[in-house]
């Protein structure tokens, strides 16, 4: 890993074609292609190849908060607010399971490839694991009385850490599913969790609008940055892993130097052309093509241009 100094920013596009604030962002299997979802009910499928509106791909008939591409099986899961999974088959296009098991929205998914496991981040508080084989119910465990936000797995898929309302993380083997620690991680909702690409360290954003990060070998604090003015609402690093992105309520994009942790570049409505309102999600597609999505309707397409 090179770490980055400096970094340019420039707006390539941006895309219109949601009636309401968009939560979730997603890859596809063509690295040009990428799905979002939001409170208009719709997923969207864009082609930054062309300039035609989004293709949609299916109405779930409640705001999605969540999306998952699982590539092995070709398979588009979306996470909604009234706590349904549907399943695409994107192939045929079809939808193909609709499992209705909980009553809250469903923030976050993931899946392990290596233990056959599908997990979910819950309204209740709950954590749900799921066969990725048959989605046939594993696990559902209540962890706190708040909301469940956010889950993210380490490189060998190993590790579990689950970001909750409460402030903590929970930390849990994927093999067992057995909990082994515990952090008291944010005075308020600890909203987001991402593990460093390299797994030396666990990344944290809470609704105090600072962003932790820990050591993963015995889980201690190494640095906490106040990192936005508002809650911390998503991660996503650069293929390169030589930095990463930030999502925010107070209306920015922030990019960080993934060895350093310190700060590169504010992306805002102001400077950049940014958002008008809280941003909700970022994605990186390709080393240099960031997409951000938030409550103002809008998906935006940025070019990041790295000078060492």
């Amino acid at each position: 890993m090179t770490s980055v100094k400096k970094i340019s920013i420039g707006k390539i596009r941006t895309l219109k074609g949601h009636d309401g604030p968009v939560y979730a962002l997603e890859r596809a299997a063509d690295p040009d292609h990428f799905f979002s979802g939001g409170s208009d009910k719709i997923v969207a499928e864009w082609n930054l190849t062309t300039e035609t509106p989004a293709t949609a791909l299916v109405n779930v008939g409640a705001i999605i908060y969540s999306l998952l591409y699982i590539k092995e099986k070709n398979e588009l899961l979306i996470g909604t607010a009234a706590g349904a999974m549907h399943v695409v088959d994107l192939l045929t296009r079809n939808e193909t399971r609709n499992i209705a098991f909980h009553k809250s929205p469903l923030f976050s998914l993931r899946y392990s490839i290596v233990h056959g496991k599908i997990f979910m981040a819950t309204g209740e508080g709950n954590l749900s694991v799921w066969s990725l084989d048959d989605f046939t119910l594993l696990y559902n465990m209540k962890l706190c009385n708040e909301k469940v936000r956010s889950v993210s797995l380490n490189k060998d898929h190993s590790i579990l850490a689950v970001a909750c309302g409460d402030g903590s993380i929970r930390l849990f083997d994927v093999l067992s599913m057995r909990e082994f620690h515990r952090i008291a991680a944010h005075q308020l909702s600890t909203n987001c969790v991402c593990f460093h690409p390299d797994d030396k360290y666990l990344l944290s954003g809470g609704r105090d609008a600072h962003m932790k990060i820990w050591d993963t070998e015995n889980f201690s604090l190494i640095k906490s940055i106040p990192a936005h003015n508002y809650a911390l609402y998503a991660f996503s690093f650069a293929p390169g892993d030589n930095y990463f992105a930030t999502a925010s309520r107070d209306k920015t994009v922030k990019i960080w130097n993934a060895d350093t942790f310190e700060i590169l570049q504010r992306i805002d409505k102001e400077k950049n052309d940014g958002h008008l309102n809280s941003v909700n999600n970022v994605l990186w597609l390709r080393e240099e093509l960031l997409i951000s999505s938030g409550d103002d309707r809008a998906v935006c397409v940025w070019k990041v241009t790295s000078n060492m």
